[in-house]
């Protein structure tokens, strides 16, 4: 990077703190599920700027450890970013249970050439009264009335 296209940006203690969590979160949403972070170039991209703000925690008053200081504190206790990343994953397991769930439903329930016919509108909302219908089911029992149709011992549970 040509020294004319640094900028720089002054944070108060309380701002990196901020931003740390951020970034911290960016990269783990970015590379939380991916492998070989040797070879792939987003995990290396958001590697390198994670590295950079973290190096910077001593300038603040932080310590070196203080990227695994936002994992969990000194007692082992969930830190505020563990929350948040509980509470990403439990809302995103719901949601993608139930867009997956009404869409294997739709395609079930309209046959292709009733597809076909449908206007853009009315497939949405079509789409959606069949996801809006597992919101409404998992909101109200969880997974108390979710079944899968095959024998347990079907598919290798020993129950």
């Amino acid at each position: 990077m040509k020294n004319q296209d640094k900028k720089e940006i002054q944070l108060t203690k309380d701002q990196y703190l901020a931003l740390a969590k951020t970034v911290y979160l960016g990269n783990w949403m970015a590379n939380a599920q991916r492998t070989g972070a040797s070879n792939n170039p987003h995990m290396k991209e958001y590697e390198k700027i994670t590295n950079y703000i973290f190096s910077l925690a001593p300038e603040f008053g932080f310590p070196k450890t203080f990227e695994h200081d936002l994992e969990c504190d000194e007692h082992g206790k969930t830190t505020e970013v563990n929350h948040l990343h509980e509470e990403y994953d439990e809302e995103t397991f719901w949601d993608e249970l139930c867009e997956t769930l009404g869409e294997r439903d739709f395609y079930r329930k309209y046959t292709k050439s009733e597809r076909e016919k449908m206007s853009d509108e009315e497939h949405f909302l079509k789409l959606q009264k069949c996801i809006i219908a597992y919101e409404n089911e998992v909101e109200e029992y969880g997974v108390e009335r979710l079944n899968i149709s095959k024998q347990a011992k079907d598919i290798g549970i020993d129950i």
